[in-house]
């Protein structure tokens, strides 16, 4: 009877444990979802309004550490210690948050593109209010890795105080292509269900990067 109860009590603890896993992966809170499809609905016209719209071979000046590219997610997953998935989402609202900020800053009121984009940074705004709202405070006031920490200090650097090496030149849409793909590599439990789902977080994806769409500042 010891053995039979003893039994049961480790199945149980086992069952109690599997219930759990879909929890402890769950990394996304279902909330984000409906913000996060929104943006991902305006970020399907990005051609049309980021190239179209634009001059041929038109660039913008931004961060280097604002390129953030699927290549950059894979790099600090293998190298950065104590990371986790929180803190690169952290990451990538930052990143984007200032790059839709150039993006407008260069557009004339009467572009063409600019309601599109205002649009996109306030459905951006929308999905990182909800973000936060998803999270307990304390979860922001944690130390970051040191590697995320410096990225982050530079990211909110005074633009006068960052030196010349530090800008590059992109065009506005592979700014839209970067923000969009890490979007369904670092959210991607919000897009499992959608039709041709690709593996954006794949080393295949991310090494088909153009690279005549970035070029260093002359």
């Amino acid at each position: 009877m010891v053995q039979l109860s003893t039994s049961v009590c480790l199945l149980g603890g086992l069952f109690g444990l599997l219930l759990l896993v879909p929890v402890l992966m769950a990394l996304t809170p279902a909330s984000m979802c409906t913000p996060l499809k929104t943006l991902n609905d305006s970020l399907s016209h990005r051609r049309r309004y980021m190239k179209h719209n634009f001059p041929i071979n038109y660039t913008i000046r931004v961060h280097q550490k604002e390129v953030f590219k699927l290549s950059n997610i894979n790099r600090m997953r293998l190298h950065v210690e104590g990371l986790d998935e929180l803190v690169l989402q952290r990451l990538w609202f930052q990143v984007n948050q200032g790059v839709l900020k150039k993006i407008i800053r260069v557009m004339p009121e009467r572009h063409p593109s600019r309601p599109y984009t205002a649009e996109l940074e306030r459905r951006f705004r929308d999905a990182e209010g909800v973000f936060v709202q998803s999270h307990p405070a304390e979860v922001f006031q944690q130390e970051l890795p040191e590697t995320i920490q410096d990225i982050w200090d530079h990211l909110t650097e005074e633009p006068d105080r960052v030196p010349e090496s530090s800008w590059r030149f992109a065009t506005p849409k592979f700014l839209l292509d970067n923000f969009c793909h890490t979007m369904h590599c670092l959210f991607s439990e919000c897009f499992a269900s959608t039709k041709a789902q690709q593996d954006y977080c794949g080393v295949s994806h991310w090494r088909k990067g153009r690279k005549k769409d970035l070029q260093p500042e002359s």
